[in-house]
């Protein structure tokens, strides 16, 4: 299996708004391919349901180690990848298995708590080279970092 490609983008929601983490798969946001997996599959409501995760509305904890599943707030094994697009995380979360070790760190069994009779199974998984995934959580940390830093100037 080759290994996917992982970037994390950060935006401000709206005019100065709070910061949005969108998870970039192969240079498409996670948010475009879970809407064309569920329209694909026939799902009702599906089409611009989720948004980016947005750290100042949830205490994740550290991103580092909320994206490698070790996120201090979140409910059972899976770990909320993307939220609602209304900015609340639990309203329509999309939920990973993700599983780090030293070579790679894998996405799968995606579900949407909502909606248990969905199935995900052809969606993912997604296996990342875990350098390129740990140096793209740097890159997050650092633009955090910077954001953060910005607001309160």
């Amino acid at each position: 299996m080759t290994s996917n490609d992982i970037r994390f983008d950060c935006q401000h929601r709206g005019d100065g708004g709070p910061l949005v983490i969108v998870p970039r798969i192969d240079g498409t946001p996670l948010t475009e391919l879970v809407d064309g997996f569920e329209i694909a599959a026939g799902m009702q409501p599906a089409g611009d349901a989720y948004g980016g995760l947005i750290p100042e509305f949830f205490r994740f904890g550290p991103m580092q180690d909320h994206f490698l599943g070790r996120s201090t707030n979140t409910m059972g094994p899976k770990t909320p990848v993307l939220g609602c697009e209304c900015g609340e995380w639990g309203c329509w979360p999309l939920m990973a298995r993700i599983t780090a070790t030293a070579d790679f760190v894998t996405w799968d069994a995606f579900e949407q708590p909502h909606r248990k009779a969905r199935d995900y199974v052809a969606f993912g998984p997604f296996q990342f080279d875990r350098h390129q995934y740990d140096d793209a959580l740097q890159a997050l940390s650092a633009e955090i970092g910077s954001n953060v830093d910005d607001t309160r100037a």
